[in-house]
C-alpha cells in the first residue's frame, strides 16, 4: 500500500471520526479532570494549539504522542505555566530515543489551586480554617518510525484528583498517528510536505470523589425521640467523564529555503464537553549552523467554538548546541483568555 492510499484512508477515518464520535450538542461543564484540556508546552500552545501535526518532542505525550517516535534525541522538559485566578500549573517529563526500540517517555502534569477558606452557612465568613486543591495525571508514552515518514504513539495515564479530605482517581489512554507526505513539498522531499496527525486524548474511566468530608450524622427520623438519633451516612457521589478530545491537523511548510523555514499549522478538535472548534499556527525558524536555531511563533486558538474566551497566541524560543551533542532549549508563550485576563508559559528542554 503506497503513500497516498495511506494518507486518503487516514483523513477519511478521521473525517468520519471528527463527525460521528459524539451524536450529542454540545455539553459544556459535563466533564471532569479539566486540567487535561490546558495545553502544556510553550512551542505548541504559542501557535495556537496546532500541534498535533508538528509536535516531535518530549510535549508530544500532551498533543500527540506519535510525535515521539520523530525525536532524534533523548530530552528532558520543563514547563511552568501560571494560570487564571493564581491556579499554577506545571508539566515535568523525560524522553529517551532507544534506536531499536522507539522512544518512551514519562510525565506529569500537576496543577494546585492554592490555599482557600473554609465556609459553612454558620460562618460564611470563613471558619478559620483553609483547604487546598490538587489535580496531576502521571504518563507513561511510547511512539516509534514503523516507516521513515510513519510513526504510531501511545500513552497511559493515572489521573487525580483531590479536593480537601475528598480524592478522585481514573486511568486513561491517549492514541495517535502521525506521518509525512510529498504533497506541497517545496524541495520534493517528505519531510518538507504536507504532514499529518491524529490523536485521541482522555479515553479511559470515570471518576468518582470519594471521602471523610462525606460523612454526616443522619437521624433518619428527627420528630421521633429513643431511635437512632446520629447514624452514619454518606453522601454517593455520581461518576464524570474524563475529557475526551480528537484532533486531527495538518501542517504546510510553504518557505524552505537555505536556513529559512516557514510552517504552517491546522488543527480541528472533537471534544466531548464543547463544540468542535479550529486552531491555527505558524512556526518561523532559522537555523544558525553550529549555533543552533531561532524560533518566532504565533496563532488563534478555538476559531468557532460557541462563546470562547480564547484568542490569540505568540511566543518564540531559541534552541542552542551545547558540547557536541548536547542542546539547551528555551521557549515563550503569551495567551490571550478574553475576560479571564492574559497567561504566559515558560518552557526549558535539554537534549542529550
Amino acid at each position: 500500500m503506497n503513500i497516498k492510499r495511506i494518507s486518503a484512508l487516514l483523513l477519511v477515518a478521521g473525517l468520519l471520526l471528527f463527525n460521528l464520535a459524539y451524536g450529542q450538542n454540545a455539553r459544556v461543564g459535563t466533564t471532569t479532570a479539566n486540567f487535561l484540556e490546558i495545553g502544556f508546552g510553550a512551542a505548541g500552545s504559542a501557535m495556537g494549539e496546532a500541534y498535533v501535526s508538528i509536535a516531535n518532542d518530549v510535549s508530544s505525550m500532551y498533543w500527540n504522542p506519535a510525535g515521539l517516535g520523530y525525536m532524534e534525541q533523548s530530552e528532558a522538559q520543563f514547563t511552568m505555566q501560571p494560570w487564571i485566578v493564581d491556579i499554577n500549573t506545571s508539566f515535568i517529563g523525560a524522553a529517551l530515543v532507544l534506536p531499536t526500540v522507539g522512544t518512551i517517555g514519562i510525565s506529569m502534569l500537576q496543577v494546585n489551586y492554592g490555599e482557600m477558606d473554609v465556609t459553612n452557612l454558620q460562618m460564611q465568613e470563613g471558619t478559620g480554617e483553609t483547604f487546598s486543591a490538587n489535580d496531576l495525571a502521571a504518563t507513561l508514552s511510547y511512539g516509534r518510525k514503523l516507516a521513515q515518514w510513519f510513526s504510531f504513539g501511545a500513552s497511559a495515564k493515572f489521573i487525580n484528583s483531590q479536593i480537601w479530605h475528598e480524592n478522585a482517581n481514573a486511568l486513561a489512554f491517549d492514541l495517535g498517528v502521525k506521518l509525512d507526505t510529498h504533497f506541497f513539498s517545496p524541495t520534493g522531499d517528505k519531510s518538507d510536505g504536507m504532514s499529518i496527525g491524529m490523536s485521541i486524548s482522555n479515553y479511559g474511566t470515570k471518576m468518582k470523589y470519594d471521602g471523610m468530608d462525606l460523612l454526616q450524622a443522619i437521624d433518619t427520623q428527627p420528630d421521633e425521640a429513643g431511635n437512632y438519633r446520629d447514624a452514619k451516612g454518606q453522601f454517593r457521589l455520581e461518576g464524570w467523564e474524563l475529557p475526551l478530545i480528537f484532533r486531527v491537523g495538518f501542517a504546510l511548510h510553504p518557505v524552505v529555503v537555505s536556513n529559512h523555514r516557514l510552517t504552517l499549522a491546522f488543527d480541528a478538535l472533537h471534544p466531548n464537553n464543547n463544540t468542535e472548534s479550529i486552531n491555527l499556527g505558524a512556526q518561523y525558524m532559522y537555523n544558525m549552523p553550529r549555533f543552533g536555531s531561532f524560533y518566532l511563533r504565533g496563532g488563534y486558538k478555538a476559531l468557532f467554538m460557541e462563546d470562547s474566551e480564547y484568542g490569540p497566541t505568540f511566543g518564540g524560543g531559541i534552541k542552542l548546541n551545547v558540547m557536541g551533542n548536547m542542546g539547551l532549549k528555551l521557549d515563550y508563550c503569551y495567551k490571550n483568555m478574553g475576560l479571564l485576563g492574559n497567561t504566559h508559559c515558560y518552557t526549558v528542554g535539554f537534549l542529550f
